[in-house]
């Protein structure tokens, strides 16, 4: 053998091996541990859904997670909507209006605070936008003082407004709407329109937002779902239960109940708790298609 065969065979024999394909799906392992996850996270609400058919000598004397009959069903609907004159759908619609304001007001403020961050550059604008930033950090138990005090000496104790202008500043909210406004709304398209002698306020209204309507509804939700959640703040700024929103009220519910000796209401109470849901779930399955790709597009910046 040559000096030159033999270098070929080495070659031959010291090639790296091709790495073998990946087998595309699940292992089952990895199914296994998803399904574990999933029933996780959905036992819950199926105990929920369960314990409205029970009453309160069954909620821990039978199987939690097993329907009892459906006349309890009808009973424990009847007590939430007639108990004391039918304050529940007031509480209702208090959620709605607090929820829906905010989400309103605060995707406006963000979308305009947003813009001017993004197409416009002033003197300080990255300190301020760094120190709006930093309030986020801020836990909202640290300011619920402040805000009751503020609220106390502005005459808003007991009225919408104390839950409602609160909830109108998002800094998260104007965080996502500087990245949409990057990513969908280039500065050259800005500068076309001023060219072509459109407005200030025509470029925002008629040709800015319509381009970022993902983002808007993104931040929109998100306020939605952190007002209709919001527990504390009612807490704090009202103390009259025709002003309760459904969390404080459901909650007050429960500490009257057992405070003054009745039988306790706790299957009526997680059936008040089921249908604080509905909203929650009707506006992310009408809106998911909008915050899904809203995020998509502002997770880079253009």
């Amino acid at each position: 053998m040559t000096v030159t065969q033999g270098l070929q065979k080495a070659e031959i024999t010291t090639a790296p091996r091709k790495p073998r394909p990946r087998r595309e799906g699940f292992s089952v392992l990895q199914f296994a541990l998803l399904l574990l996850f999933c029933v996780y996270s959905l036992l819950p609400l199926w105990w929920v859904i369960t314990t409205m058919t029970k009453d309160n000598t069954q909620l821990y004397a039978t199987f939690g997670l097993w329907f009892s009959s459906p006349s309890h069903f009808v009973d424990n609907l009847r007590t939430l909507f007639t108990r004391d004159d039918g304050i529940f759908l007031r509480w209702m619609l208090n959620s709605i209006i607090y929820a829906g304001a905010s989400a309103v007001g605060s995707m406006l403020f963000a979308a305009m605070g947003g813009y001017a961050f993004s197409k416009f550059n002033f003197r300080g604008r990255d300190p301020l936008f760094s120190a709006i930033l930093a309030t986020i950090m801020v836990p909202s138990t640290a300011l619920a003082l402040p805000i009751f005090l503020l609220m106390q000496n502005i005459g808003l104790i007991n009225t919408y407004w104390a839950v409602i202008l609160p909830g109108l500043v998002n800094p998260f909210g104007l965080y996502l709407m500087r990245l949409f406004w990057d990513a969908g709304f280039p500065s050259e398209l800005m500068e076309a329109a001023r060219i072509d002698g459109a407005s200030e306020n025509k470029i925002f209204w008629q040709l800015g937002l319509p381009l970022v309507s993902g983002g808007l509804v993104t931040v929109a939700l998100f306020s939605f779902v952190g007002a209709w959640n919001n527990f504390f703040l009612p807490l704090v700024v009202v103390n009259k239960d025709t002003l309760f929103p459904l969390t404080l009220g459901l909650s007050v519910w429960n500490q009257t109940s057992v405070s003054s000796g009745q039988d306790p209401i706790y299957t009526v109470i997680v059936l008040g708790a089921l249908i604080s849901i509905l909203p929650l779930i009707i506006a992310f399955l009408s809106l998911g298609r909008y915050w899904q790709g809203g995020l998509a597009s502002g997770a880079v910046k253009g």
